[in-house]
């Protein structure tokens, strides 16, 4: 018998050329036939006490929005779903696969909610992806990513950024060591695919305590653009320019504040406190 009984349905109206508030409104409808309560939220969230009402939460947005959710309600403890209604949906995909809202709706009643893993930078959550510099900067042409949508925005974004970025100094101090050095891509992930389907970290699990630390030296332009399909495909961690790492907390500094993007989101600094939170959110998976 299934534990969903009321459903509290967040949408951002702003996420995915608007279709996030037809979604809502379509699982709405599919919830009155089951006879299940729901109410849609889109201008307004609802407060804390609000939501733990309910005994369910879904999501209807990308990256962006499930982001805002978890900084939201950090101690949101009722199972969550997330919907796909960004642009690049990649953590949807990290929790569903490549299903349909249509198919995951059917399932959706079957699924057990499980614990799985954030993480925290500063005084910040994130869920999927932090990327310092050269990520941060892609995200940073996000008017050009949004005007012409998902993958393909953010490829030309990436291709723009390959041709003329330059790498920042930072220092690393790992659980094992400290590196230091100029590096193209410094990422801290939790999950496995970045960018509308770059597999930045392929190896990445959401619940294993652990967030994966991706690391590309410094190159130059015919390098980065050779390079820049395998890492698409996640076929890169084997090769000399590239570290891989796991670990729980890292600490980074550089000598300038950079453009940090966290899950999509962004901000500048140049001091990030990182680390794994276990177990911290509910979904149903």
């Amino acid at each position: 018998m299934s534990t969903i009984t009321s459903v509290a349905i967040l949408a951002n109206n702003q996420s995915g050329k608007h279709k996030a508030g037809r979604t809502a409104q379509w699982l709405n409808s599919k919830l009155m036939q089951l006879n299940i309560h729901s109410t849609i939220y889109t201008n307004e969230w609802p407060s804390n006490d609000s939501l733990h009402s309910y005994s369910d939460c879904w999501i209807i947005g990308g990256d962006g929005t499930i982001n805002y959710f978890i900084n939201h309600y950090p101690e949101c403890s009722i199972p969550i779903v997330l919907f796909n209604g960004g642009t690049g949906n990649d953590f949807a995909w990290k929790l569903y696969g490549g299903l349909s809202n249509e198919a995951l709706f059917d399932s959706i009643f079957d699924r057990k909610p499980q614990y799985i893993d954030a993480g925290k930078v500063n005084d910040r959550l994130y869920i999927n992806c932090l990327g310092i510099g050269f990520d941060g900067e892609i995200v940073a042409s996000m008017k050009t990513i949004r005007i012409i949508g998902g993958h393909f925005g953010y490829l030309l974004a990436v291709i723009y950024k390959i041709l003329f970025f330059k790498e920042s100094f930072l220092k690393i101090q790992t659980e094992q060591e400290q590196i230091e050095g100029y590096f193209l891509l410094a990422l801290f992930v939790n999950s496995s695919r970045a960018g509308g389907g770059f597999f930045i970290a392929p190896t990445a699990e959401i619940n294993d305590g652990n967030l994966d630390m991706v690391l590309a030296d410094k190159m130059p332009v015919w390098k980065r653009l050779w390079y820049l399909p395998i890492i698409k495909k996640g076929k890169h961690l084997h090769y000399p320019f590239i570290k891989h790492q796991l670990g729980k907390t890292f600490t980074i500094e550089s000598d300038k504040p950079l453009p940090i993007q966290l899950d999509g989101e962004l901000f500048y600094t140049n001091k990030l406190q990182i680390s794994n939170l276990h177990k911290q959110f509910l979904f149903r998976l």
